[in-house]
């Protein structure tokens, strides 16, 4: 099965966060509410060097999924 890039999720046992799901490598969920982020994927010290310069643009790009979801609501 494909999944988008980025998913929206929501939980009332949270009832204030705002999930976002990044499905591909590095897979991570970010919670907006504040920011927190859980990774999905094991990493190494390589992997981790690769990640840090990856991870701003991605939870940008998450920020920015959410932003554009919110604006189709309104339409």
């Amino acid at each position: 099965m494909d999944f988008p890039k980025f998913l929206l999720g929501d939980n009332t046992d949270y009832p204030d966060a705002i999930f976002i799901i990044h499905t591909e490598f590095p897979r991570f969920i970010i919670n907006l509410e504040n920011d927190e982020v859980e990774w999905l994927e094991d990493f190494d010290a390589d992997d981790e060097k690769e990640l840090s310069s990856e991870a701003e643009g991605l939870i940008q790009q998450a920020n920015d999924f959410y932003d554009r979801e919110i604006s189709r609501y309104d339409e």
